[in-house]
């Protein structure tokens, strides 16, 4: 709200005279995953805390075009000066969890979970995590200090991986160790040792199976890189337990919402 209203507010919304209570409802102009209804409130209640919000529908769940989600009361001013960053929440929540969504059906039926990664708007990661959830999707580490995660560039920086898995494996203090792989050779490499889960980045189908196979009964199984709507079900056939796809948080489309007066 800082952003929208610094320095000098609302300069257009101040030229109304009549500053009226009035009733507005927000619309969704297309079907969704609601998400970010508590967010749209506060940015409301920030603008005045005696403006009355109500849900007419909850976070998660599905709406079609032209269903009212909230009901507005208060002061045409007050309702005006909240009315983009409320929608701005909505449209970005919403955005995510229905494309979510769209992932988490395709894998119906399959033992496996769509989680989303740190690829996430600078400040908004929380926003956007809840947002994964929302659409039946789970969350991946928060920040870099909630697990180890040993990529391709900490592999390539150390030059040898079992060396660095060892060192992961001594210095964990009770966090989790993930372990990228992108090839069968590495993950030969490093099998034995005591870490939680293997990724298989950017792997083909069929070299995902080989890795399962050989991590069976040793590590949790992760897949990522270029999961698509076409291939998810594909690549979550392979009987791979987690699919991680950056997707669902950076590339997420806005849904559509608008409010009107009444």
């Amino acid at each position: 709200m800082s952003e929208d209203l610094k320095p000098s507010g609302d300069i257009t919304t101040k030229l109304i005279k009549n500053n009226k209570k009035i009733k507005a409802k927000i619309l969704a102009n297309q079907n969704c995953v609601v998400g970010g209804l508590n967010f749209a409130k506060a940015a409301f209640k920030y603008s005045n805390k005696k403006i009355i919000f109500k849900s007419k529908t909850k976070d998660g769940n599905k709406v079609k075009k032209g269903k009212v989600v909230a009901i507005i009361n208060g002061k045409v001013k007050e309702i005006l000066r909240g009315e983009r960053v409320a929608l701005n929440f909505l449209s970005l929540t919403s955005g995510v969890a229905t494309i979510t969504r769209n992932f988490v059906d395709k894998v119906k039926g399959k033992s496996c979970k769509i989680c989303c990664t740190r690829k996430t708007s600078p400040n908004l990661r929380s926003v956007q995590k809840y947002g994964v959830v929302l659409g039946g999707g789970h969350n991946h580490r928060f920040n870099l200090s909630d697990e180890i995660l040993i990529k391709d560039n900490h592999i390539a920086a150390e030059g040898n991986i079992r060396s660095l898995v060892k060192r992961a494996i001594k210095n964990k203090k009770g966090k989790k160790i993930t372990v990228e792989v992108d090839n069968l050779n590495q993950l030969k490499k490093i099998k034995g040792l005591k870490f939680d889960r293997v990724l298989f980045d950017n792997m083909s189908p069929e070299n995902i199976k080989k890795g399962i196979k050989l991590s069976k009964k040793l590590y949790e199984t992760e897949a990522s890189g270029g999961i698509t709507l076409k291939n998810v079900r594909k690549i979550a056939s392979t009987g791979v337990k987690r699919i991680s796809i950056g997707k669902i948080t950076h590339s997420a489309p806005s849904i559509d919402f608008k409010l009107e007066l009444y």
